[in-house]
């Protein structure tokens, strides 16, 4: 037997076993009660789907920490498509300043809500296909669309999910879209849309991009990254 077909084998085999494990990864990270912040709170409250897209698009490339107080300013503005089509420009700016590219993402949200409102009666779609076809509007944003906004089973794949996933070993991947369809694959639609907001919480607080805290980590048991470098 090859050395490749060996290791695609043997990966194979741990992907089966995680995935056995998965139902225990959810649980014990939930036991880890982990603080979320006020953002990822607010997205789990808010069941609406037009706020929770614009909410998103305010949050890409910018922290939690900014993007809250900057979504409530948002919304004294308006809540609705209709209510944003008299808002002006710079007065959006100045409300969502200093997330990042503001002045772009104002753009983006006053010309969605003119599209949502003159050619969707102001409901935003459910699906994937149509939701990115909003200028501004990815997979990662229309997959939290769905999961947080209309309650459907979705995975919203952003650089805590990506990371995590591949630390854990639940996917061997280099782009978030990648993780997106492998989880998808791999995992059963009831625990999709938990991932997101456990596994930002869980980078948040202890998994971070450079030194995690695996000492405070109860994964450690089925943590793929954990065993190769402890």
């Amino acid at each position: 037997m090859s050395t490749a077909l060996e290791k695609t084998l043997i990966f194979l085999e741990y992907i089966e076993n995680m995935i056995k494990n998965f139902n225990k990864i959810i649980e014990n990270i939930k036991q880890m009660n982990l603080p979320y912040t006020e953002f990822v709170k607010f997205m789990e409250d808010i069941n609406d789907p037009f706020i929770v897209l614009i909410a998103c698009i305010l949050s890409l490339r910018t922290n939690d920490k900014t993007t809250y107080p900057a979504t409530m300013r948002m919304l004294k503005l308006g809540k609705t498509p209709k209510d944003f089509l008299s808002v002006k420009l710079e007065d959006l700016e100045k409300a969502i300043y200093p997330v990042g590219f503001y002045k772009n993402k104002a753009q983006q949200i006053l010309d969605i809500a003119y599209e949502l409102y003159h050619n969707h009666n102001s409901i935003v779609p459910k699906e994937i296909e149509e939701l990115i076809k909003f200028k501004g509007v990815g997979r990662k944003t229309a997959n939290l669309v769905q999961a947080k906004g209309y309650g459907l089973p979705s995975i919203c794949v952003d650089v805590h999910v990506h990371r995590i996933s591949n630390r854990l070993g639940l996917v061997e991947t280099k782009e978030p879209e990648e993780t997106e369809f492998a989880l998808k694959e791999n995992l059963p639609e009831k625990c999709w849309s938990d991932i997101n907001t456990l596994f930002v919480t869980l980078g948040q607080n202890v998994c971070k991009p450079t030194k995690p805290d695996c000492a405070k980590c109860s994964l450690q048991n089925y943590c793929k990254f954990y065993k190769e470098n402890n």
